[in-house]
């Protein structure tokens, strides 16, 4: 019985489809970690879920309908698609005495 042999151009074919999945899905995504300071508010990540969800209003910072939030013991991480507004709310939160830093 013969050994079969793989298949480059399947292998070829498959890159270029994944290639082409990735180019036609991939967006970017800005994060920022935000570490609680003495003068954090209380329940922040609490805060910031009813801030995306149109509860409450942060200031000036316009709504980020998309925003993940990851809470920590620490830290809580923050993530979205809108580059401009997770700099308003990077300057909101280092006003209200948290220490962040982002991926922009």
């Amino acid at each position: 019985m013969a050994l079969l042999k793989p298949s480059v151009i399947r292998v070829a074919m498959a890159k270029r489809v994944a290639e082409q999945w990735i180019e036609d899905n991939a967006r970017p995504e800005y994060r920022i970690t935000a570490y609680f300071g003495q003068s954090s508010p209380p329940n922040l990540s609490g805060m910031l879920k009813a801030f995306r969800d149109g509860g409450i209003r942060l200031g000036s910072t316009p709504p980020i309908p998309d925003l993940g939030v990851k809470a920590g013991f620490d830290q809580i991480v923050l993530w979205s698609k809108d580059r401009e507004a997770m700099r308003a709310l990077d300057a909101w939160l280092s006003k209200r005495g948290c220490e962040t830093s982002g991926i922009w």
